[in-house]
């Protein structure tokens, strides 16, 4: 009985310790990271890029005219 409460154990501690699912969740909360930095970043620093972006393509337009 004892062998067998073991062996059960063993399997369960084996399924919840799953390495795959903890390389998921590791991959997950870099994802949101960068998520939440660029929002932060194009909320603070959107007039900012806005105009450079128009400035470069005003180059881009100016080169190809």
């Amino acid at each position: 009985m004892k062998k067998h409460l073991t062996s059960a154990f063993l399997r369960a501690r084996n399924a919840l310790a799953n390495p795959g699912g903890d390389q998921m969740t590791g991959w997950l909360i870099v994802v949101l990271i960068v998520v939440v930095v660029g929002a932060v970043f194009m909320t603070l620093y959107q007039g900012s890029i806005t105009q450079i972006w128009n400035s470069i393509v005003s180059k881009i337009t100016g080169l190809l005219s």
